[in-house]
C-alpha cells in the first residue's frame, strides 16, 4: 500500500509543479491536431476516441528527431516497454510489454504479423528493423487477442509504413561514425493522379564490438573478448496504391530484409558469453578458447507483404477490405568452425475480410473473418513442413455518446486445428469531461504453442494453449488547454498454464534432461505507468515517462530482466527555427538475471545493476533541401548490461546528412 501512496504523491507533485511552471512562462497559441490510430480498433480513429485503450504513437517526426536507425532504440522510454538486446547491433532484441514475456507481444507491419513462425516461442526479433521506412509506430498496451488472436496477450506494436503523397520527390542520406558504422539510405515517393507510390532502401554495416563484454571485469578478458562482432543489414521497402474511384482503391506493400551478424558463444555451464569455448579434455567443462577460429555468425532473411482491395458503400457508411498477406523468416547459424549448426524457416499466410457499418456517427460495427496457416521447416531440429491452421471470426462495436463517452467492445472466436475453439473478449470504456479522461479496459487472451514448442526434439505435443486476462484503469488530465498533460494508469495481467523451458523434463531417447512443459499456477504482472508532457511554447517539448512493474511466476519469483522502476526524460528544443536539439535520459533500475548466469569463478550472478544513459542529437536545415545532423549515444560512457555478460555500446558518435528534392 505504501508504494501506491508514494506513486500517487509523485504524480500529484508532477502535476502541480508543472501547472505552476506552465503559468510562469510565456505561452503561445497551441493548435492540437487529432492523431489517428489504427491498431486499437482496426479502424482509422482519432486517438481520443478509442475508448479506454492505453496507446502511444511514435511519429516519423519523433523518429527523425532522435536520429536512431533501429526500431528497438526508438521504443526505449515508452511506458510499459522494456527493450533487451543480447549484445551489439544486429543481435537478438526482445520486447517485454507490461512485464510479460516477449512471446506475448504481437508485432505488425501495416497489419501483417511479423512474429516468426519458426522461432522457439513465435516471438518477434526487432534487431534488423530499421526506421527509414516508418511513418509512425502505434503501441497498444493490454490484452488484444479479441482483435488479433494469439500472441497479442500483452499488447500490439504496429509499424505503419510511409505512403507516397503529393508531388513526387527523391531523397538520399548517409551517416557514419563509431565502430566504423555506415548507413546509406534513399528513396522516391509521391502521387501522380490516382497512383501513389513509395520505394525506399537502406544499407547498414558496422564492425561493431565484441558481444562478450570486454568492460565486464567478472568474465575472462584478453583474446576472449577482443574480437569485433559486425553487422550488415540491407533492406528494401515498397508501397503502391491506386484509387480507381473515390470509393474503391487497391494497394500493395512489401518489406525485404537481408542481414548478417557475427556471434559469440554463450555456454550454460560457464554462465557467461565469450568469443569461443572448448571443453576441457579431462573435466569436459567449458573453458575459453580465444586462440581458436572465431567464425560464429547468424544470417537472417525476413520478408512480409500485403495486397488490399478496399471499398466504401452507401455514402461511405459501409466499408469492406479484402486482404491477402504473408511473412517469411529464414535464419541460419554457423559455429566458430564455420559449420552450419541450426537452420529455421517459418512462413505465415493469411486471407482475411473486414467489414464495417457506421450508424449516424454514434455507433460503428466492425467484423472480420480470417484464415491463417503457419509453417515451419528445420533440418537441424528434424521438423519438416509442419503447419497449423487457424480460422477466426471477430466482431467489435464502437459506441460514441456525444463527445464524452466512448466504449469499444469486442469478441473473437479462434478455431485452431490442434486446440479447438478459443473465445476471447475485450471491453474498453472512456469518459471525457473538463479536460480530464477516465479510462479502463478488461480483456482475455490466449497463445497457442509454437510449432517448435510442439514438434522439435525438445517439444511436447501434449501442450495446450496459454490463457490470460488483464485489466487497467487510469486518469489523464489536460492543463491550460493542452499546454500540459499528465496521466497515470494501473495495470494487472495474469497468465495461466504458461509454457516455458523445464530443465527437469525427461524426454525418451534424449540423454540430457530438459524440454518444453506447461506449468501449473499463475504468472502475474502488475504496475503503474505515468507520464507528464509539457509544451510551454512552440519551441520546447518535455516528456517524462515512469513505469513501475512487479512480476511473479508460479513459484513466487520475479521474471528476469524486468526492472521494478524505469524513468525516461525526452526534451526537444528548436533553435532559430532551423535547428533542433534532442536529449534523451533513461534510468533503468536493478533487474534479475537468468538462473544460469555465473562469473568467471563460478559464482552465481543474480542482479544486473541500475544505470543511467544520456543520448544527444542535433540537426540543422541548411536549406529546404539539405539537412545535417550529429548524434552521441551514451554521452558519459556509462557501463551497463541489458543481459548478463553481453556488451552494450559505450560513448559513440555519428554524423550525417540528408538531401531531398
Amino acid at each position: 500500500m505504501k508504494k501506491w501512496i508514494f506513486l500517487g504523491i509523485i504524480f500529484i507533485v508532477f502535476t502541480v509543479t508543472g501547472s505552476v511552471w506552465a503559468n510562469s512562462v510565456q505561452l503561445s497559441d497551441a493548435v492540437k491536431l487529432d492523431e489517428v490510430i489504427v491498431t486499437a480498433t482496426r479502424t482509422e480513429q482519432a486517438i481520443d476516441k478509442v475508448g479506454g485503450s492505453s496507446v502511444t504513437v511514435i511519429t516519423a517526426e519523433d523518429i527523425d528527431t532522435k536520429k536512431q536507425i533501429v526500431v528497438g532504440e526508438v521504443l526505449k522510454g515508452i511506458p510499459g516497454i522494456d527493450v533487451v538486446g543480447s549484445g551489439g547491433p544486429g543481435t537478438n532484441t526482445s520486447i517485454f510489454m507490461r512485464g510479460a514475456d516477449s512471446k506475448n507481444t504481437l508485432l505488425l507491419i501495416d497489419g501483417v504479423s511479423f512474429n516468426d513462425a519458426s522461432h522457439t516461442t513465435r516471438s518477434a526479433n526487432f534487431a534488423n528493423l530499421t526506421t527509414d521506412f516508418i511513418e509512425r509506430v502505434e503501441v497498444v498496451r493490454g490484452p488484444m487477442s479479441a482483435l488479433y488472436g494469439s500472441n497479442a496477450t500483452a499488447g500490439v506494436i504496429n509499424i505503419i509504413t510511409k505512403k507516397g503523397e503529393g508531388r513526387p520527390s527523391i531523397y538520399a542520406g548517409v551517416s557514419g561514425g563509431s565502430y566504423n558504422t555506415w548507413h546509406y539510405h534513399g528513396g522516391v515517393s509521391g502521387a501522380i493522379d490516382k497512383l501513389n507510390f513509395s520505394i525506399l532502401g537502406s544499407s547498414i554495416q558496422t564492425e561493431g564490438f565484441s558481444i562478450a563484454n570486454d568492460d565486464n571485469d567478472d568474465i575472462p578478458h584478453a583474446s576472449n573478448t577482443s574480437e569485433d562482432d559486425g553487422w550488415k543489414d540491407n533492406s528494401i521497402y515498397g508501397k503502391i496504391g491506386f484509387d480507381i474511384n473515390p470509393d474503391f482503391d487497391i494497394s500493395a506493400n512489401f518489406l525485404d530484409i537481408d542481414a548478417r551478424v557475427d556471434n559469440d558463444d554463450w555456454n550454460w555451464f560457464a554462465g557467461y558469453a565469450g568469443d569461443r569455448f572448448d571443453n576441457d579434455p579431462i573435466t569436459w567443462l567449458p573453458v575459453p578458447a580465444p586462440n581458436g577460429p572465431k567464425k560464429g555468425k547468424g544470417e537472417n532473411d525476413q520478408a512480409c507483404g500485403k495486397f488490399n482491395v478496399h471499398n466504401y458503400f452507401l455514402n461511405r457508411q459501409a466499408e469492406s477490405t479484402l486482404s491477402f498477406q504473408g511473412s517469411r523468416h529464414k535464419t541460419a547459424g554457423f559455429d566458430n568452425d564455420g559449420n552450419e549448426f541450426y537452420d529455421f524457416k517459418g512462413t505465415a499466410q493469411e486471407w482475411s475480410w473486414q467489414g464495417g457499418y457506421t450508424f449516424r456517427e454514434s455507433n460503428a460495427i466492425n467484423l472480420g473473418v480470417n484464415y491463417s496457416i503457419e509453417k515451419m521447416d528445420s533440418d537441424s531440429s528434424n521438423i519438416n513442413n509442419t503447419d497449423a491452421v487457424t480460422k477466426s471470426i471477430w466482431i467489435q462495436d464502437q459506441v460514441f455518446l456525444g463527445d464524452n463517452f466512448f466504449l469499444v467492445a469486442g469478441l473473437r472466436v479462434d478455431d485452431h486445428e490442434n486446440f479447438g475453439n478459443k473465445t476471447t473478449y475485450r471491453l474498453a470504456p472512456a469518459y471525457h469531461f473538463n479536460g480530464t479522461t477516465i479510462k479502463a479496459s478488461y480483456g482475455t487472451g490466449f497463445r497457442s504453442p509454437s510449432l517448435f514448442e510442439l514438434y522439435s526434439a525438445f517439444g511436447n505435443e501434449g501442450l495446450g494453449a496459454e490463457e490470460s486476462y488483464g485489466w487497467d484503469i487510469g486518469i489523464e488530465h489536460a492543463i491550460m488547454s493542452g499546454i500540459m498533460n499528465a496521466g497515470i494508469t494501473y495495470f494487472a495481467m495474469t497468465f495461466d498454464d504458461r509454457i516455458d523451458w523445464d530443465p527437469n523434463r525427461i524426454i525418451p531417447g534424449n540423454p540430457f534432461p530438459g524440454g518444453y512443459n506447461q506449468f501449473e499456477g499463475k504468472t502475474k504482472t502488475n504496475g503503474v505507468e505515468a507520464f507528464l508532457k509539457c509544451q510551454p511554447n512552440s519551441d520546447l517539448n518535455i516528456l517524462i515517462n515512469y513505469t513501475y512493474t512487479d512480476t511473479e511466476d508460479p513459484d513466487g519469483k520475479r521474471l528476469v530482466r524486468r526492472p521494478y522502476n524505469k524513468i525516461s526524460l525526452n526534451t526537444k528544443y528548436r533553435i532559430l527555427r532551423k535547428g533542433l536539439v534532442n536529449i534523451d535520459v533513461y534510468w533503468v533500475g536493478e533487474r534479475d538475471t537468468i538462473t544460469t548466469a555465473m562469473d568467471k569463478n563460478g559464482n552465481a550472478v543474480e542482479k544486473l545493476d541500475a544505470y543511467t544513459l544520456i543520448n544527444l542529437s542535433l540537426q540543422y536545415d541548411i536549406n529546404d533541401h539539405l539537412n545535417v545532423y550529429a548524434r552521441v549515444d551514451n554521452l558519459f560512457d556509462k557501463f551497463y548490461e541489458e543481459a548478463w555478460s553481453y556488451a552494450t555500446p559505450g560513448a559513440s558518435g555519428y554524423i550525417g546528412m540528408k538531401i531531398k528534392y
